[in-house]
Parts: C-alpha cells; structure tokens; sequence
C-alpha cells in the first residue's frame, strides 16, 4: 500500500521527497538564524490551511507579532493557522493563545500546554519553534530526548504531521546525533555569505525515513512574495528523457561548416575557447541566428555581456535578432554576478531544454557562470550533468570560455575543461605585419570529420566567415 504524502508548501521540496511528506511523521528543520526555518514552517502550515486541514504554530522562541511581520513581508496573512504563544515578557491571556513567562516555566508545564493546545485545535499539522528552548528547560540530554520520544509519540497517535524547528546543532555530538535518530525526516539548510554579494542558501535532506530522497545540497532562495524557492539539483537520474535525432546544425557560412566537416551535430557541446576579442560570442551567434532563420528555437544565458550589448554587436555583423526575440523563439537570460544559483540556472535550462523546437543553447561565458557560484568547485559536476540532459534532448550547446589575456597564449583553462566539449573550437590573436589577426582552428570533433588548419577568421561590418581553407603564415 501506497504511503498517503502531503505537499509541503514548497515545489521543490516535494520533488526532492519524491512527491510530498509521509503524513503524520515528525520532521526536524534546522539551520542558522536567517536561514529561512521560519519561512518554511509558515508555507508549510499555509498549504494545509488551503487545503482545509487544521494549522497550528506554538513558538516559545518568537512573539504573533513577529510571524505576522514575516507573513506581512511575503504578502501573506496568517489567517487560518492557529497559535499558541510561550513568551517570556507577558502574563496576558488573549483568546485562542497562551501565553507564559519563560522563567516560570518547568518542563513539564511546557509539555502539558503543548499538550492541551494540540487536544483544543485538534490540528493536522503542527510547528513546533523551537527545540533550543526545550533544550534550555531539560537538566540533561537524556531527559531532552525523552521528551522528543514523548512528542513524537503523542503527535504519531493523533497522524499530526510535525515540524520542529531547530538551530543548527553539531552532528559530531553522540547525544545530538541520538537525538536526530528520533524524528523520521531532517531538512538542513546552510546559509553563506560570500566576500561579495548576497547571501546564498541551501536545503539537504539529511534523512528521510523510508523515502529514496535525492541527496546532496540543493540550492534555495528566499524572495518576497514566493517565500523559500528550491531548486533541485539536476541528476542522472532526472536527465533520462530523450528526444529527436536531427539533420547537422549549420552557420549559414559553408566555408566555416566545413571546418566541422558540413555542420556540428546535435545533442553534442561545442566549446569556443579564446582570449577577449578573438570572435567567441560571434561565433556562437553565427549558429543562433542560422537556427532562428530555420524557424527554431534559441535559449542565451548571459553572464558578462548586456543584451542590448549583444543585439548592436550582433547588428553590427548582420545579424537582426531583436525581431525573434520579441517574437519568443529567441530567449534571452541577462544575469547579474550574485542573482543565479547553480541549482536555480540548472532548472532555468532545464525548463527550456522541454520545448519541443528548441535547438541551440548558448552559454555565455561559463567562466562568468563560476565566478557566480557561492561553490565554484562543483561548477564541472553541475555543468556535466546539465549538458548531458541538453544532449539527451539533442540541443546544440556552445559553451563559451574564456582565456587569460589579451594578447597573450594561456592554453590552462582549455586543458583544464576541454573534455566537456564534443567539439573545441580555439581561436586566437596574432600579429601578422603590423596588424591583429584572428584565427580559427578545430582542435576536437569526436563525432565526426575535421579540418585541423587553422584558418583566417573574418570579423567585419556585416559580415563573420573566413578567409579560406588554407592554413595562414
């Protein structure tokens, strides 16, 4: 028998559950301040208001005041979630609360008006906020667990789905670990803040009892009027699906096809390598246009350049994009530095990679996309998995890379990542009699035929295509 779930509030949270939380188990949200633990508990309880069940939060760690503030922040209202409130600088009782003194509560006392709350809401999820305070109130982490069993077991009698928020404690404590050994699921969430920039978050699904969760970190943000937004992370396991095979992708110029023996193939990685200026966004424009002008689709994600920068650059070479851009069968991502995570660009490409014409996608750069990440050192891994999706749907993706210098040769980060790409376009700049002269080899192509000259690359006022066939200088 299928275990009935229930949606947390949060999309991307189910697909990490694999479709929504197991009613009536126990789960632990822990995390630093700021994190967004509250915000979680708020849509959680929220969906269940929507869906008509009973909602109840009981905090001993902030006033009603406080959670309408942050409700308020999101445009939201807590109107049908109950709440009990424990708090320490008032003695009054208003109606449909309780209200206590932090210094005169015992333990137990605590525990019996949890208790009588649940009994008088009779609620079908509940929040509990926090666990730092029970913790304070306990002699020791013995009886500290003991009243964990205890909630756990009275929550489980009645099917309460149950939320504990908690700070985020060491899990190198052997009693702190016994303790987690007591709820069914545990979401952690991480919050850094980087040099520069703000702040990025992310969710793990530390456990999950009898769910095969996707592990790992997953990124999330928190914006106003959504609240917690999670991206999961792009796997193996979800880049399954493919689609169509199809004719070579050409430019439009047969003397650059023939480099890549008539076209580049589709579901395959294109990566242009060179210094600034040396043409990397032109070519892969060349190739975007030639798609749009077949009446297909283009996906370009932009970390460095300005899309008003790219249509006059593009204009300036005879490309006219502004039209299939307004039309939609050009669409056009503009990034800032600290606005994307990987997790968030993942499911942006993902997403795109879905429409059935889409043919080319065309990063750039990828070095701009590191420089974005909070964790650049899992950029390979992230970039790895979501080219093999846009292969698997038998996208066209130009990976664009650049290089140190200007007019220097730093072949580092073409070694470097060079096995990402089916195909490696190098361009170049050299003097050639007192000019500046750009050039064009192909490197690698491992699906097919190429040629290995290195060729003239024409750049010019309505024009992108070279020289000719045979090798210069």
């Amino acid at each position: 028998m299928t275990e009935k779930r229930i949606a947390s509030g949060i999309k991307g949270l189910d697909e990490i559950v694999r479709g929504g939380l197991p009613v009536g188990n126990v789960y632990l949200v822990q995390g630093p301040p700021g994190a967004g633990k509250t915000t979680i508990a708020l849509q959680f309880l929220r969906e269940g208001a929507a869906r008509g069940e009973r909602a109840l939060y009981v905090t001993l760690s902030q006033t009603t005041h406080d959670l309408e503030e942050i409700a308020k922040s999101h445009g939201w209202s807590l109107d049908g979630i109950d709440v009990v409130e424990l708090q320490a600088h008032s003695d009054v009782t208003q109606a449909g609360q309780s209200i206590f003194r932090t210094s005169d509560l015992r333990l137990d006392q605590t525990r019996e008006q949890v208790e009588q709350a649940i009994e008088e809401y009779r609620p079908n999820r509940l929040v509990y906020d926090s666990l730092l305070e029970v913790r304070l109130l306990t002699a020791d982490m013995t009886r500290y667990q003991r009243e964990l069993i205890g909630l756990r077991a009275f929550v489980g009698e009645r099917k309460i789905t149950t939320m504990l928020l908690d700070t985020d404690v060491s899990n190198d404590s052997t009693d702190e670990g016994q303790s987690r050994g007591i709820v069914h699921g545990i979401f952690t969430l991480d919050k850094v803040l980087p040099t520069f920039g703000r702040a990025k978050r992310r969710v793990e699904v530390s456990k999950m009892r009898g769910v095969n969760v996707f592990d790992g970190w997953h990124d999330f943000d928190i914006r106003q009027g959504e609240g917690v937004v999670v991206f999961p992370r792009l796997t193996h396991e979800i880049a399954t699906k493919s689609r169509f095979d199809g004719d070579l992708i050409r430019s439009g110029r047969d003397k650059i096809d023939a480099v890549f023996g008539g076209g580049m193939e589709a579901g395959t990685t294109t990566m242009v390598v060179g210094q600034a200026g040396t043409g990397k966004s032109t070519m892969a424009s060349l190739y975007a246009t030639a798609a749009l002008e077949r009446g297909e689709e283009v996906a370009l994600f932009l970390f460095e350049e300005r899309v008003e920068t790219f249509f006059r650059r593009s204009e300036g070479l005879g490309m006219d994009l502004r039209g299939y851009y307004e039309e939609g069968t050009l669409r056009i991502y503009d990034f800032n530095p600290d606005q994307i995570t990987a997790g968030e660009f993942a499911q942006i490409v993902q997403a795109e990679a879905d429409s059935e014409k889409l043919r080319v996608v065309v990063i750039d750069s990828f070095t701009g996309y590191m420089s974005s990440l909070s964790h650049p050192e899992q950029a390979l891994y992230d970039i790895q998995t979501l080219l093999k999706h846009l292969s698997r749907r038998n996208v066209l993706t130009f990976l664009i890379v650049a290089q140190h210098g200007l007019l220097g040769h730093n072949a580092e980060v073409m070694l470097d990542l060079s096995f990402l790409g089916d195909t490696v376009l190098l361009l170049r700049m050299r003097e050639v009699e007192r000019q500046v002269q750009r050039e064009l080899v192909a490197v690698k192509k491992r699906h097919g035929p190429h040629d290995l000259s290195i060729q003239r690359l024409i750049i010019e006022a309505g024009n992108v295509d070279i020289a000719g066939l045979d090798p210069v200088g």
